[in-house]
């Protein structure tokens, strides 16, 4: 059996498409069984009374309903944990991940060559282009200062067997990344190419600011030298200060030219106080990532599921 997990947050306008795209598949390949594991992150439209509706008429269709917005991590995590198929995908109900690529994946998955088939887009067109710059930046910054390589591009669109997705699911950090996980576990993964495919209906709910956000919590969850970087600037400000120090005492001792004037002391002030500020942003944005994981609180909360929905049924 292959399981689908679907993150879905305010997705009413896509849900529709996204089922049919996926009935097409589901009935058109009799080798295998599917079940589609829908994730509602606490949306506020429609969305979960069309994932009940689904469900009651489609025996393959379950879904999952958080309390509250939890997170598109989450409801990945959610979805792996609540799977039981022999393989599982991941995919994003806006049709950005082309389901007609499934077929392909799951053929080369069963060649038991690889343990992943993973996608990746070779470009981005029809996105922003301050977007593109920034998303192909992160890329190689991350990819720069940490060891967990990211191919740039993937998508956490992947076909993954049971022994990986086993291995995701031991990864239980409350601040997640999924990219930067898959990568860490290991395991042989194919990336397979295609070009990029805008949503035909609906608003991405990921503003520039939100993935700023998560593009910084991917690199704190992966590398250390954000902290590194810090250190040296504090080493390098305590050098020049200090060989600043001594050209103007020996600048007074021999010309008899005392340093006046307040223009340079507020320019060293100012910069020595922005390095510390910075300094000490990155190392409390460790140090809060750190305190939400020893609270040990749960990564999800479930509030319904199609379970529930059958259980009122039979009473």
């Amino acid at each position: 059996m292959i399981s689908i997990v679907i993150p879905c947050f305010n997705e009413e306008e896509m849900l529709p498409l996204f089922y049919k795209e996926m009935k097409t598949i589901m009935d058109g390949t009799e080798i295998v069984d599917f079940e589609l594991i829908f994730v509602n992150d606490g949306s506020s439209d429609q969305t979960l009374a069309m994932l009940r509706e689904l469900s009651y008429y489609d025996e393959r269709t379950r879904y999952l309903s958080f309390s509250r917005n939890f997170g598109k991590e989450a409801a990945i995590y959610a979805g792996l944990e609540h799977s039981k198929g022999d393989f599982v995908a991941v995919m994003d109900a806006d049709l950005q991940d082309p389901p007609m690529l499934l077929p392909v994946m799951y053929k080369t998955l069963k060649t038991k060559e690889y343990d992943c088939i993973g996608t990746k887009r070779v470009d981005r067109n029809g996105e922003p282009k301050v977007r593109s710059f920034f998303a192909k930046s992160f890329y190689k910054i991350m990819n720069r200062i940490s060891d967990n390589q990211i191919v740039e591009g993937a998508r956490d669109y992947r076909l993954m067997t049971r022994r990986m997705v086993d291995a995701v699911l031991e990864m239980t950090e409350y601040n997640r990344f999924s990219k930067g996980i898959f990568t860490w576990v290991g395991f042989e993964t194919k990336y397979i190419e295609y070009s990029n495919v805008e949503r035909p209906a609906g608003n991405t709910s990921w503003s520039f600011w939100q993935l700023f956000k998560y593009s910084l919590d991917g690199i704190v969850a992966f590398s250390e030298v954000p902290l590194a970087i810090a250190s040296f600037m504090g080493i390098l400000s305590f050098g020049i200060a200090i060989l600043l120090a001594l050209f103007f005492t020996i600048r007074t001792l021999i010309l008899g030219n005392p340093t006046s004037g307040w223009t340079s002391l507020m320019v060293m002030i100012l910069g020595m106080g922005g390095l510390q500020l910075l300094s000490l942003g990155i190392i409390g944005k460790y140090l809060g990532k750190t305190f939400l994981e020893t609270k040990k609180r749960p990564i999800y909360i479930l509030k319904e599921t199609d379970e529930d929905q059958e259980d009122s049924e039979n009473e």
